[in-house]
């Protein structure tokens, strides 16, 4: 690895400016609607798990039921997320994209999605698989960092 000792400065900076970047046009959509990164992860999080529970989304997350209520309701009240009542558990309360939540979803993905395909190029499918095992190597696993 290269960098200053076991610090590598080159590789930190090029996530900083490939999430930057990454996450750039989604934030332009977003802002037009007054949302945040928050509502982001949100719509992605329920589109890509419809019927999931609020349990499983604040677990997905790692944030507190308080953290998430205000961007939650901002999303149901305005027609992005529908909240079913449990059928086994009325206390339970699954989530679901509305329409306008999955296109939504759809509108914050695709930018990401071409930017992907750009860094891929013409790169074997073996890169995707090398990508796929380093950014899961960098997530915590267990609360260890």
């Amino acid at each position: 690895m290269s960098g200053d000792g076991d610090i590598d400065f080159e590789i930190i900076e090029l996530l900083f400016f490939a999430y930057r970047d990454f996450i750039s046009d989604p934030d332009a959509i977003l802002e037009k609607k007054e949302f945040g990164r928050a509502h982001h992860r949100v719509v992605h999080f329920v589109n890509r798990n419809p019927g999931m529970t609020v349990a499983d989304l604040l677990d997905t997350l790692g944030i507190t039921k308080q953290s998430l209520a205000r961007v939650l309701k901002q999303l149901i009240d305005s027609g992005y997320i529908a909240q079913v009542e449990g059928t086994e558990d009325r206390r339970q309360r699954h989530l679901y994209p509305t329409v306008a939540g999955r296109e939504l979803a759809l509108d914050l993905a695709r930018p990401q999605s071409r930017r992907i395909g750009r860094a891929f190029g013409k790169a074997e499918p073996a890169m995707r698989e090398d990508v796929v095992k380093f950014l899961s190597g960098m997530r915590n696993k267990g609360g260890e960092q």
